[in-house]
């Protein structure tokens, strides 16, 4: 008696049909559910491999003048890289220009540094190509002709301004380029499920060669 009472309970509260409609839309999310995830691995393994590039950092010069260390960098990009510029793909580039001062001992010490994002753009229908250098609060837009002499303004540091070496310590230092190359961004949903994708299509880095800070009073 006090099952079948329940059971009286049960199905007033939820008739029959609206548990029969409750499991089916279960069935159903889980189903779904199921299919989305499949879509997402498929995604990710066909659609969004990490490609591989030969990119190359050709030269990091070095040169002490009034006081202060330039640097100039050229990198070879990969022609694939390129490519898919030309094909619409937007490009995020980051350059790391950073100082270390050597310690025979001790592991080579950071001392400063800057970062510049350069970002390429195109549209192969209107046939424009526009760069985006970004470097702290300045940001400058330049318009190209073709995607190859984009690349060219992009991939190459000229006589940047470091530092000033009125601040250094007298030792022997070197100076690092870090290029990286991110992927373009997903959509949200997308991007937060496809957490194990790299967000980096490379990362390479170059040393300049060794140069020597004086001690103070003997610069000229």
């Amino acid at each position: 008696m006090k099952i079948n009472f329940l059971k009286d309970i049960s199905m007033k509260i939820m008739p029959e049909s609206h548990i029969q409609n409750f499991k089916q839309k279960f069935r159903k999310k889980i189903y779904l559910n199921f299919w989305t995830l499949k879509l997402i691995l498929f995604v990710s393994i066909f659609i969004l491999p990490v490609p591989s590039f030969a990119v190359d950092i050709t030269s990091v010069n070095v040169k002490l003048q009034n006081s202060e260390i330039h640097v100039s960098a050229s990198v070879n990009p990969d022609p694939k890289l390129i490519g898919d510029t030309k094909e619409g793909l937007s490009k995020e580039f980051v350059f790391y220009i950073d100082l270390f001062r050597i310690w025979h001992i001790w592991p080579d010490e950071f001392v400063s540094g800057k970062k510049i994002v350069k970002i390429l753009k195109s549209d192969p229908i209107k046939r424009e190509y526009v760069a985006v250098s970004i470097e702290g609060n300045i940001q400058l837009e330049k318009r190209f002709k073709d995607s190859e002499s984009m690349f060219n303004w992009a991939m190459n540091i000229t006589d940047m301004k470091l530092t000033n070496i009125k601040g250094l310590e007298a030792g022997s230092y070197f100076v690092r380029i870090t290029l990286e190359s991110h992927i373009r961004k997903l959509p949200p949903v997308i991007g937060y499920l496809l957490f194990f994708v790299p967000e980096k299509e490379f990362s390479i880095h170059k040393d300049s060669q060794t140069f020597s800070i004086p001690l103070r009073g003997t610069t000229k």
